[in-house]
Protein backbone atom coordinates (compact mmCIF):
# COMPACT_ATOMS: atom_id res chain seq x y z
CA UNK A 1 0.00 0.00 0.00
CA UNK A 2 1.12 3.67 -0.58
CA UNK A 3 -0.38 6.56 1.33
CA UNK A 4 -0.19 9.91 -0.07
CA UNK A 5 -0.46 13.05 1.84
CA UNK A 6 -0.20 16.53 0.69
CA UNK A 7 2.23 19.27 2.27
CA UNK A 8 4.09 22.16 0.37
CA UNK A 9 7.98 23.02 -0.57
CA UNK A 10 8.61 27.31 -0.82
CA UNK A 11 9.64 28.87 -3.53
CA UNK A 12 10.07 32.38 -2.23
CA UNK A 13 6.77 33.06 -0.88
CA UNK A 14 5.15 30.97 -3.04
CA UNK A 15 4.23 27.47 -1.79
CA UNK A 16 4.71 24.80 -4.06
CA UNK A 17 2.51 21.46 -4.03
CA UNK A 18 4.07 18.47 -3.22
CA UNK A 19 3.02 14.73 -2.80
CA UNK A 20 4.33 12.82 0.25
CA UNK A 21 4.19 9.21 -1.03
CA UNK A 22 4.88 6.69 1.74
CA UNK A 23 5.38 2.77 0.94
CA UNK A 24 5.67 -0.17 3.31
CA UNK A 25 6.62 -3.35 1.63
CA UNK A 26 8.68 -6.92 2.59
CA UNK A 27 11.88 -7.10 2.54
CA UNK A 28 14.91 -6.36 5.08
CA UNK A 29 14.39 -3.07 7.94
CA UNK A 30 14.87 0.06 6.23
CA UNK A 31 13.77 3.67 6.35
CA UNK A 32 14.57 5.74 3.54
CA UNK A 33 14.08 9.36 2.53
CA UNK A 34 13.92 10.56 -1.49
CA UNK A 35 13.54 13.17 -3.52
CA UNK A 36 16.18 15.89 -2.85
CA UNK A 37 16.10 15.92 0.68
CA UNK A 38 18.08 18.48 2.70
CA UNK A 39 19.71 17.75 5.80
CA UNK A 40 16.40 18.44 8.34
CA UNK A 41 14.55 16.43 6.49
CA UNK A 42 16.64 13.39 6.25
CA UNK A 43 17.10 13.75 9.81
CA UNK A 44 12.78 13.47 10.36
CA UNK A 45 12.69 9.70 10.15
CA UNK A 46 14.66 9.84 13.26
CA UNK A 47 12.10 12.41 14.76
CA UNK A 48 9.25 10.68 13.30
CA UNK A 49 10.20 7.21 14.54
CA UNK A 50 10.37 8.60 18.33
CA UNK A 51 7.03 9.82 18.02
CA UNK A 52 5.17 6.94 16.72
CA UNK A 53 6.68 5.11 19.64
CA UNK A 54 5.16 7.60 21.68
CA UNK A 55 2.17 6.57 20.74
CA UNK A 56 2.68 3.05 22.03
CA UNK A 57 2.65 1.80 18.38
CA UNK A 58 5.15 -0.50 16.95
CA UNK A 59 7.50 0.58 13.32
CA UNK A 60 6.24 -1.70 10.92
CA UNK A 61 9.44 -4.62 10.40
CA UNK A 62 9.29 -3.73 6.50
CA UNK A 63 11.37 -1.91 4.14
CA UNK A 64 9.66 2.02 4.28
CA UNK A 65 10.31 4.45 1.65
CA UNK A 66 9.53 7.85 1.58
CA UNK A 67 9.22 9.98 -2.05
CA UNK A 68 9.04 13.43 -1.49
CA UNK A 69 7.63 14.33 -5.71
CA UNK A 70 8.40 15.83 -7.63
CA UNK A 71 12.15 14.83 -7.14
CA UNK A 72 13.50 17.06 -8.83
CA UNK A 73 12.33 19.35 -6.36
CA UNK A 74 15.10 20.12 -3.07
CA UNK A 75 12.91 19.97 0.05
CA UNK A 76 13.97 22.08 3.00
CA UNK A 77 12.82 22.38 6.22
CA UNK A 78 11.82 20.48 9.17
CA UNK A 79 8.17 21.27 8.49
CA UNK A 80 8.11 17.62 6.45
CA UNK A 81 8.30 15.69 9.33
CA UNK A 82 4.17 16.04 9.93
CA UNK A 83 3.21 14.71 6.45
CA UNK A 84 5.54 11.85 6.74
CA UNK A 85 4.39 10.68 10.00
CA UNK A 86 0.73 11.04 8.75
CA UNK A 87 1.74 8.86 5.65
CA UNK A 88 3.50 6.56 8.40
CA UNK A 89 0.02 6.14 10.16
CA UNK A 90 -2.14 5.47 6.96
CA UNK A 91 0.20 3.46 5.72
CA UNK A 92 -0.09 1.40 9.32
CA UNK A 93 -4.33 1.68 9.17
CA UNK A 94 -4.18 4.03 12.19
CA UNK A 95 -5.52 7.05 10.42
CA UNK A 96 -8.28 7.10 7.29
CA UNK A 97 -6.55 7.98 3.85
CA UNK A 98 -10.04 9.48 2.15
CA UNK A 99 -10.37 11.81 5.28
CA UNK A 100 -6.65 13.04 4.99
CA UNK A 101 -6.77 13.63 0.90
CA UNK A 102 -8.51 16.56 1.82
CA UNK A 103 -5.97 18.46 3.94
CA UNK A 104 -2.25 20.36 3.46
CA UNK A 105 -0.33 19.11 6.18
CA UNK A 106 3.22 20.60 7.89
CA UNK A 107 4.76 20.60 10.91
CA UNK A 108 7.68 19.43 12.97
CA UNK A 109 7.73 16.81 15.60
CA UNK A 110 9.12 16.60 19.00
CA UNK A 111 10.44 13.20 20.01
CA UNK A 112 7.68 12.65 22.79
CA UNK A 113 4.92 13.34 19.68
CA UNK A 114 3.89 16.96 20.19
CA UNK A 115 4.11 19.34 17.45
CA UNK A 116 6.21 22.29 17.31
CA UNK A 117 5.83 25.64 15.35
CA UNK A 118 7.25 26.05 11.51
CA UNK A 119 7.74 28.67 8.99
CA UNK A 120 5.73 29.56 6.42
CA UNK A 121 2.08 28.25 7.52
CA UNK A 122 0.47 31.60 5.87
CA UNK A 123 1.19 30.64 2.61
CA UNK A 124 1.06 27.17 3.03
CA UNK A 125 -2.84 28.09 4.17
CA UNK A 126 -3.57 30.64 1.09
CA UNK A 127 -1.99 27.61 -0.94
CA UNK A 128 -4.44 25.40 0.67
CA UNK A 129 -7.53 27.51 0.49
CA UNK A 130 -6.77 27.82 -3.41
CA UNK A 131 -6.81 24.00 -3.57
CA UNK A 132 -9.87 23.80 -1.50
CA UNK A 133 -7.97 21.39 1.00
CA UNK A 134 -7.96 22.07 4.69
CA UNK A 135 -4.80 22.16 6.39
CA UNK A 136 -3.15 20.88 9.22
CA UNK A 137 -0.36 22.07 11.24
CA UNK A 138 0.99 22.94 14.89
CA UNK A 139 -1.35 24.67 17.84
CA UNK A 140 0.81 27.32 17.77
CA UNK A 141 0.74 28.14 14.19
CA UNK A 142 -3.25 27.98 14.38
CA UNK A 143 -3.70 31.65 14.50
CA UNK A 144 -1.22 32.21 11.85
CA UNK A 145 -3.21 30.45 9.44
CA UNK A 146 -6.56 31.37 10.47
CA UNK A 147 -5.97 34.68 9.24
CA UNK A 148 -6.08 33.19 5.86
CA UNK A 149 -9.35 32.77 6.22
CA UNK A 150 -9.37 28.80 5.31
CA UNK A 151 -12.22 27.18 7.51
CA UNK A 152 -10.58 23.52 7.39
CA UNK A 153 -8.32 24.33 10.02
CA UNK A 154 -6.73 21.74 12.12
CA UNK A 155 -4.47 22.89 14.91
CA UNK A 156 -3.61 19.69 17.25
CA UNK A 157 -1.20 19.87 19.79
CA UNK A 158 0.37 16.26 19.55
CA UNK A 159 0.20 13.54 17.00
CA UNK A 160 -2.21 11.97 19.94
CA UNK A 161 -4.27 14.38 19.69
CA UNK A 162 -5.06 14.56 15.83
CA UNK A 163 -5.35 10.88 16.07
CA UNK A 164 -8.03 11.38 18.36
CA UNK A 165 -9.97 13.41 16.45
CA UNK A 166 -9.83 11.13 13.15
CA UNK A 167 -11.29 8.60 15.87
CA UNK A 168 -14.12 10.68 17.12
CA UNK A 169 -12.58 10.76 20.42
CA UNK A 170 -11.76 14.73 20.69
CA UNK A 171 -13.07 17.30 18.84
CA UNK A 172 -10.49 19.99 17.49
CA UNK A 173 -11.62 23.66 17.82
CA UNK A 174 -11.04 25.41 14.93
CA UNK A 175 -8.63 28.37 15.68
CA UNK A 176 -8.98 32.17 15.89
CA UNK A 177 -6.67 34.68 13.89
CA UNK A 178 -5.42 37.18 16.21
CA UNK A 179 -4.40 40.34 14.75
CA UNK A 180 -2.14 42.79 17.23
CA UNK A 181 -0.70 46.23 17.35
CA UNK A 182 2.58 45.73 19.24
CA UNK A 183 3.22 48.34 22.62
CA UNK A 184 5.12 51.40 21.28
CA UNK A 185 8.76 50.77 20.99
CA UNK A 186 9.63 53.92 19.29
CA UNK A 187 10.46 57.71 20.41
CA UNK A 188 7.58 60.28 20.72
CA UNK A 189 9.11 63.25 18.61
CA UNK A 190 7.83 65.76 21.70
CA UNK A 191 11.27 64.45 23.06
CA UNK A 192 12.98 65.81 20.03
CA UNK A 193 14.51 69.51 20.91
CA UNK A 194 14.74 71.84 18.27
CA UNK A 195 15.97 70.12 14.52
CA UNK A 196 12.62 71.76 13.02
CA UNK A 197 14.21 71.48 9.56
CA UNK A 198 14.27 67.48 10.04
CA UNK A 199 10.93 67.06 12.15
CA UNK A 200 9.07 68.69 8.89
CA UNK A 201 11.74 66.30 6.43
CA UNK A 202 10.38 63.68 8.64
CA UNK A 203 6.70 64.29 8.28
CA UNK A 204 6.86 64.76 4.80
CA UNK A 205 9.09 61.12 4.13
CA UNK A 206 6.60 59.79 6.12
CA UNK A 207 3.32 61.11 4.50
CA UNK A 208 4.46 60.06 0.82
CA UNK A 209 6.82 57.14 1.66
CA UNK A 210 9.44 58.97 0.40
CA UNK A 211 13.60 57.63 0.78
CA UNK A 212 15.47 59.89 3.27
CA UNK A 213 18.91 60.88 3.89
CA UNK A 214 20.23 62.66 7.42
CA UNK A 215 23.60 64.16 7.19
CA UNK A 216 25.46 65.93 10.67
CA UNK A 217 27.85 65.11 12.98
CA UNK A 218 27.93 62.77 15.99
CA UNK A 219 25.33 63.25 18.70
CA UNK A 220 23.27 66.12 16.48
CA UNK A 221 20.07 63.30 16.66
CA UNK A 222 20.21 61.14 13.29
CA UNK A 223 19.01 57.62 14.80
CA UNK A 224 17.03 59.45 17.33
CA UNK A 225 14.92 61.04 14.58
CA UNK A 226 14.95 57.85 12.72
CA UNK A 227 13.04 55.78 15.69
CA UNK A 228 10.26 58.62 15.51
CA UNK A 229 9.56 57.04 12.39
CA UNK A 230 7.29 54.05 12.94
CA UNK A 231 5.22 56.37 15.40
CA UNK A 232 3.78 58.89 12.74
CA UNK A 233 3.26 56.01 10.32
CA UNK A 234 -0.24 54.89 9.24
CA UNK A 235 -1.17 51.09 10.25
CA UNK A 236 -1.34 48.98 7.41
CA UNK A 237 -4.09 48.30 5.73
CA UNK A 238 -5.47 44.06 5.47
CA UNK A 239 -3.93 43.74 2.23
CA UNK A 240 -0.65 45.55 3.27
CA UNK A 241 -0.54 43.07 6.84
CA UNK A 242 -0.80 39.93 4.37
CA UNK A 243 2.17 41.21 2.27
CA UNK A 244 4.72 41.38 5.01
CA UNK A 245 3.38 38.93 6.86
CA UNK A 246 4.09 36.46 4.32
CA UNK A 247 7.98 37.61 4.09
CA UNK A 248 7.96 37.47 7.87
CA UNK A 249 6.38 33.73 7.81
CA UNK A 250 8.79 32.23 5.43
CA UNK A 251 11.31 33.81 7.23
CA UNK A 252 10.07 32.75 10.76
CA UNK A 253 9.82 35.73 12.20
CA UNK A 254 5.84 35.80 12.95
CA UNK A 255 5.84 35.98 16.94
CA UNK A 256 3.13 33.51 18.71
CA UNK A 257 1.03 32.97 15.23
CA UNK A 258 -0.20 36.37 15.32
CA UNK A 259 -0.29 39.41 12.82
CA UNK A 260 0.75 42.98 13.51
CA UNK A 261 -0.76 45.57 11.42
CA UNK A 262 2.12 48.15 12.30
CA UNK A 263 4.46 48.79 9.71
CA UNK A 264 7.85 47.11 10.23
CA UNK A 265 11.26 48.91 10.97
CA UNK A 266 14.35 47.16 10.19
CA UNK A 267 17.79 48.48 11.24
CA UNK A 268 20.62 46.26 10.08
CA UNK A 269 23.84 46.91 11.50
CA UNK A 270 26.67 48.02 8.93
CA UNK A 271 28.33 45.03 9.02
CA UNK A 272 25.20 43.37 7.70
CA UNK A 273 26.07 40.60 4.33
CA UNK A 274 24.67 40.54 1.28
CA UNK A 275 22.40 37.69 1.64
CA UNK A 276 21.66 39.08 5.18
CA UNK A 277 20.45 42.43 3.31
CA UNK A 278 18.87 41.24 0.06
CA UNK A 279 18.15 37.97 0.62
CA UNK A 280 19.92 34.43 0.03
CA UNK A 281 21.80 31.72 1.79
CA UNK A 282 21.75 28.17 1.42
CA UNK A 283 18.09 28.16 1.84
CA UNK A 284 17.88 31.64 0.27
CA UNK A 285 15.56 33.27 2.67
CA UNK A 286 14.25 36.82 2.62
CA UNK A 287 16.50 39.53 3.81
CA UNK A 288 16.41 42.94 5.12
CA UNK A 289 14.89 44.65 2.47
CA UNK A 290 11.56 42.01 2.38
CA UNK A 291 11.39 42.00 6.02
CA UNK A 292 11.19 45.68 5.83
CA UNK A 293 8.02 44.96 3.43
CA UNK A 294 5.86 47.99 3.65
CA UNK A 295 7.78 49.52 6.34
CA UNK A 296 10.91 51.29 6.81
CA UNK A 297 14.78 49.99 6.48
CA UNK A 298 17.03 52.28 8.58
CA UNK A 299 20.36 51.93 7.49
CA UNK A 300 22.74 54.13 9.75
CA UNK A 301 26.38 54.97 9.36
CA UNK A 302 25.12 54.67 5.61
CA UNK A 303 29.20 54.95 4.32
CA UNK A 304 30.30 52.19 7.00
CA UNK A 305 28.04 49.31 4.83
CA UNK A 306 29.91 47.46 2.40
CA UNK A 307 30.11 48.90 -1.04
CA UNK A 308 28.58 46.03 -3.04
CA UNK A 309 26.03 45.81 -0.17
CA UNK A 310 24.67 49.52 -1.05
CA UNK A 311 24.40 49.13 -4.54
CA UNK A 312 22.40 46.28 -4.42
CA UNK A 313 19.58 48.27 -3.33
CA UNK A 314 19.27 49.86 -6.50
CA UNK A 315 17.57 47.99 -8.47
CA UNK A 316 14.48 47.14 -5.45
CA UNK A 317 14.20 50.65 -4.30
CA UNK A 318 13.20 51.08 -8.09
CA UNK A 319 11.18 47.90 -8.78
CA UNK A 320 10.09 47.21 -5.49
CA UNK A 321 10.88 43.81 -5.43
CA UNK A 322 14.25 41.21 -5.18
CA UNK A 323 15.82 38.26 -7.29
CA UNK A 324 17.62 36.19 -5.26
CA UNK A 325 19.49 33.91 -8.20
CA UNK A 326 21.55 31.03 -6.53
CA UNK A 327 22.49 27.38 -8.18
CA UNK A 328 20.05 25.94 -6.63
CA UNK A 329 17.30 28.34 -6.05
CA UNK A 330 16.12 31.40 -8.16
CA UNK A 331 13.68 33.09 -6.07
CA UNK A 332 11.84 36.24 -6.25
CA UNK A 333 10.71 38.35 -2.59
CA UNK A 334 8.74 41.86 -2.59
CA UNK A 335 11.04 44.70 -1.79
CA UNK A 336 8.40 47.61 -1.37
CA UNK A 337 10.39 49.74 1.60
CA UNK A 338 11.15 53.57 2.63
CA UNK A 339 14.78 53.63 2.49
CA UNK A 340 15.97 56.25 5.48
CA UNK A 341 19.81 56.88 6.17
CA UNK A 342 21.81 58.57 8.67
CA UNK A 343 25.43 60.01 8.28
CA UNK A 344 28.59 61.65 9.61
CA UNK A 345 30.09 64.45 6.96
CA UNK A 346 33.48 62.75 7.45
CA UNK A 347 35.00 59.98 9.36
CA UNK A 348 35.54 61.95 12.56
CA UNK A 349 32.33 63.20 11.80
CA UNK A 350 33.49 67.10 12.47
CA UNK A 351 34.26 68.60 8.95
CA UNK A 352 32.16 71.85 9.50
CA UNK A 353 33.89 72.38 12.66
CA UNK A 354 37.57 73.84 12.58
CA UNK A 355 38.54 73.09 16.09
CA UNK A 356 37.03 69.54 16.20
CA UNK A 357 38.13 68.29 12.20
CA UNK A 358 40.65 66.50 12.05
CA UNK A 359 43.94 67.37 10.41
CA UNK A 360 42.45 65.75 6.81
CA UNK A 361 39.90 68.35 6.42
CA UNK A 362 38.47 68.98 4.18
CA UNK A 363 39.64 66.24 1.75
CA UNK A 364 38.98 63.17 4.67
CA UNK A 365 34.80 64.55 3.81
CA UNK A 366 35.09 63.79 -0.23
CA UNK A 367 36.60 60.54 0.92
CA UNK A 368 34.36 59.27 2.90
CA UNK A 369 30.73 60.59 1.17
CA UNK A 370 32.34 59.21 -1.84
CA UNK A 371 31.38 55.80 -0.56
CA UNK A 372 27.92 56.04 -1.43
CA UNK A 373 27.80 56.50 -5.38
CA UNK A 374 25.74 58.90 -7.52
CA UNK A 375 23.35 56.36 -8.34
CA UNK A 376 22.60 55.40 -5.27
CA UNK A 377 22.21 59.24 -3.65
CA UNK A 378 20.08 60.10 -6.62
CA UNK A 379 17.82 57.16 -5.13
CA UNK A 380 17.17 59.84 -1.98
CA UNK A 381 14.03 61.73 -2.42
CA UNK A 382 15.02 63.97 0.73
CA UNK A 383 18.65 64.85 1.97
CA UNK A 384 18.79 67.63 5.02
CA UNK A 385 21.59 68.01 7.38
CA UNK A 386 21.11 67.83 10.86
CA UNK A 387 23.20 70.29 12.45
CA UNK A 388 24.81 69.84 16.17
CA UNK A 389 21.58 71.39 18.61
CA UNK A 390 22.17 74.39 21.01
CA UNK A 391 22.88 73.40 24.83
CA UNK A 392 20.47 75.87 25.55
CA UNK A 393 18.30 74.61 23.37
CA UNK A 394 18.86 71.19 24.15
CA UNK A 395 18.77 71.56 27.94
CA UNK A 396 14.93 73.88 27.43
CA UNK A 397 11.89 71.88 28.90
CA UNK A 398 9.59 73.05 26.26
CA UNK A 399 8.32 69.88 24.52
CA UNK A 400 8.22 69.62 20.63
CA UNK A 401 4.89 68.14 19.60
CA UNK A 402 3.85 65.19 19.77
CA UNK A 403 4.08 62.21 17.23
CA UNK A 404 0.00 61.79 17.77
CA UNK A 405 -0.22 65.06 15.82
CA UNK A 406 2.48 64.75 12.79
CA UNK A 407 0.55 61.22 12.54
CA UNK A 408 -2.84 62.87 12.08
CA UNK A 409 -1.42 64.73 9.17
CA UNK A 410 0.67 62.33 7.91
CA UNK A 411 -2.97 60.02 7.84
CA UNK A 412 -4.77 62.43 6.00
CA UNK A 413 -2.43 62.88 3.41
CA UNK A 414 -1.91 59.27 2.51
CA UNK A 415 -5.82 59.25 2.79
CA UNK A 416 -5.78 61.86 -0.27
CA UNK A 417 -3.52 59.84 -1.94
CA UNK A 418 -5.39 57.03 -1.72
CA UNK A 419 -8.56 58.35 -2.61
CA UNK A 420 -7.03 59.81 -5.49
CA UNK A 421 -5.52 56.33 -6.53
CA UNK A 422 -8.42 54.74 -6.09
CA UNK A 423 -10.83 57.22 -8.22
CA UNK A 424 -8.06 56.64 -11.32
CA UNK A 425 -8.09 52.74 -10.73
CA UNK A 426 -4.40 53.11 -10.30
CA UNK A 427 -2.37 50.22 -8.04
CA UNK A 428 0.10 53.11 -6.56
CA UNK A 429 -0.62 53.39 -2.78
CA UNK A 430 1.77 56.43 -2.28
CA UNK A 431 3.24 59.00 -3.76
CA UNK A 432 6.54 57.47 -3.67
CA UNK A 433 5.97 54.99 -6.11
CA UNK A 434 4.19 57.17 -8.86
CA UNK A 435 6.55 57.66 -11.65
CA UNK A 436 6.23 58.01 -15.85
CA UNK A 437 3.01 59.24 -17.29
CA UNK A 438 0.80 58.44 -14.21
CA UNK A 439 3.09 61.00 -12.36
CA UNK A 440 2.41 63.84 -14.86
CA UNK A 441 -0.72 63.05 -15.06
CA UNK A 442 -1.33 63.66 -11.53
CA UNK A 443 0.98 66.50 -11.06
CA UNK A 444 -0.93 69.51 -11.59
CA UNK A 445 1.16 72.88 -11.07
CA UNK A 446 0.34 77.01 -11.34
CA UNK A 447 2.56 78.95 -13.45
CA UNK A 448 4.91 80.14 -11.15
CA UNK A 449 5.68 76.28 -9.23
CA UNK A 450 6.50 75.00 -13.24
CA UNK A 451 8.54 78.10 -13.94
CA UNK A 452 10.63 77.42 -10.68
CA UNK A 453 10.85 73.81 -10.92
CA UNK A 454 12.22 74.33 -14.96
CA UNK A 455 14.78 77.12 -13.23
CA UNK A 456 16.09 74.72 -10.65
CA UNK A 457 16.18 71.28 -12.49
CA UNK A 458 18.89 73.63 -15.21
CA UNK A 459 21.03 75.29 -12.20
CA UNK A 460 20.97 71.97 -10.14
CA UNK A 461 20.93 69.63 -13.01
CA UNK A 462 19.11 67.60 -11.89
CA UNK A 463 18.42 63.79 -13.43
CA UNK A 464 15.36 62.66 -14.74
CA UNK A 465 15.41 60.46 -12.04
CA UNK A 466 15.81 63.35 -9.77
CA UNK A 467 13.63 65.91 -11.18
CA UNK A 468 10.57 62.87 -11.19
CA UNK A 469 11.10 62.65 -7.08
CA UNK A 470 11.04 66.81 -6.65
CA UNK A 471 7.83 66.29 -8.79
CA UNK A 472 6.52 63.53 -5.89
CA UNK A 473 8.30 65.65 -2.52
CA UNK A 474 6.41 68.30 -4.11
CA UNK A 475 2.50 66.47 -4.90
CA UNK A 476 3.17 65.10 -1.28
CA UNK A 477 4.31 68.58 0.18
CA UNK A 478 1.07 69.59 -1.35
CA UNK A 479 -1.00 66.49 -0.13
CA UNK A 480 -0.05 67.72 3.63
CA UNK A 481 -1.72 71.37 3.07
CA UNK A 482 -4.40 69.30 1.27
CA UNK A 483 -4.18 71.10 -1.17
CA UNK A 484 -5.00 69.87 -5.15
CA UNK A 485 -2.95 71.90 -6.85
CA UNK A 486 0.90 72.43 -6.59
CA UNK A 487 2.09 75.84 -5.83
CA UNK A 488 5.24 77.41 -5.81
CA UNK A 489 5.71 77.16 -2.06
CA UNK A 490 5.41 73.22 -2.27
CA UNK A 491 7.82 73.18 -5.39
CA UNK A 492 10.07 75.74 -3.52
CA UNK A 493 10.10 73.20 -0.64
CA UNK A 494 10.67 70.29 -2.51
CA UNK A 495 13.78 71.23 -4.16
CA UNK A 496 15.24 72.80 -1.03
CA UNK A 497 15.05 68.67 -0.15
CA UNK A 498 17.39 68.31 -3.13
CA UNK A 499 20.07 71.19 -2.77
CA UNK A 500 22.57 69.68 -0.22
CA UNK A 501 24.91 67.56 -2.13
CA UNK A 502 27.96 65.22 -1.21
CA UNK A 503 31.18 66.90 -1.04
CA UNK A 504 29.71 70.12 -0.21
CA UNK A 505 28.21 68.93 3.24
CA UNK A 506 30.70 71.83 4.76
CA UNK A 507 29.76 74.55 2.73
CA UNK A 508 25.68 73.85 3.56
CA UNK A 509 27.35 73.68 6.98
Amino acid sequence: MTAHVATVAFEGIEARPIDVQVQMVAGLPSFTIVGLPDKAVGESKERVRAAIHALGLSMPVKRIVVNLAPADIVKEGSHFDLPIAIGMLIAMGVLPADELAGYVALGELSLDGGLLPVAGVLPAALHAAGEDKGLICSQANGPEAAWSGLEGILAPSSLLALINHFKGTQVLSAPQCDTQVNPARYTDMREIRGQHVARRALEVAAAGGHNLLMVGPPGAGKSMLASCIPGILPLMDASEILEASMVASIAGKLESGSLSSRRPFREPHHSSSMAAMVGGGKRALPGEISLAHHGVLFLDELPEFQRAVLESLRQPLETGRISVARAQAHVTYPARFQLVAAMNPCRCGYLADAERACNKAPRCGGDYQSKISGPLFDRFDITIEVPEVATLEMLSTKPGEESSSVAARVAAARQMQKARFAKLGMKERINAELSGERLHDLVQSDDKGKAMLEQATEKLRLSMRGYTRVLRVARTIADLDQSDMIKQPHVAEAISYRQLQLGRVSEAA
